[in-house]
């Protein structure tokens, strides 16, 4: 699934949300920091992480491509 986003960048935190599939900012949070969620193909651990076009996040097996 693809991502737009009319921004530079947009954070990980803020792309899970926006996606669906975490239902506020602490959802969001607690996925990251339990490893759930995969950038670029390595776990990542920061919600602040900052997603440009071209990148891909994985979480339990859907992958999204930001564009």
């Amino acid at each position: 699934m693809i991502i737009e986003i009319n921004t530079e960048f947009i954070k990980l935190d803020s792309a899970l949300k926006y996606c669906g599939v975490a239902e506020n900012g602490a959802h969001a949070k607690e996925m990251i920091l339990s490893g759930d969620v995969e950038v670029n193909g390595e776990i990542e651990l920061r919600r602040g992480k900052k997603l440009y076009k071209g990148d891909k996040f994985k979480i339990f097996d859907e992958e999204y491509e930001i564009g």
